[in-house]
């Protein structure tokens, strides 16, 4: 995996570039969601705010929301998730990508997980 990842409490990693962000599911959610069936993303130029709901993705055990980590505007949406949503399944940290934004506070990436505490935050769960 990727040091330069870190990960909301909600599951969704973030990728940090410059002053955007590619968001997507985590390993670990996408593992407990199972097999990912559809799911509904904002569309380019779209605000998401952190802690909201930007989108919802239903797999063959449950539906469930997908809450912002950063809030920001779209830059892009991985169009290819809406005829292959099982990407998310393949490669979360790849091709399953979800959306890219332009992040509009950098200090709400502090309050985000490193790899480790991800793990942690996973394992308590268990």
């Amino acid at each position: 995996m990727n040091d330069k990842l870190k990960f909301s409490e909600d599951h969704i990693w973030v990728k940090v570039e410059r002053d955007s962000a590619t968001l997507g599911l985590s390993g670990y959610a996408q593992e407990e969601l199972g097999d990912i069936v559809s799911i509904e993303l904002p569309s380019v130029d779209d605000r998401i705010n952190k802690g909201e709901p930007f989108g919802e993705i239903e797999s063959v055990k449950t539906a469930t929301e997908l809450v912002a980590p950063v809030t920001g505007k779209v830059l892009d949406v991985n169009v290819d998730l809406k005829d292959i949503p099982s990407l998310i399944n393949e490669d979360p940290y790849g091709d399953g990508w979800l959306l890219q934004v332009v992040i509009e506070e950098p200090s709400e990436l502090d309050s985000l997980l490193t790899q480790d505490e991800y793990e942690k935050h996973t394992e308590k769960g268990k």
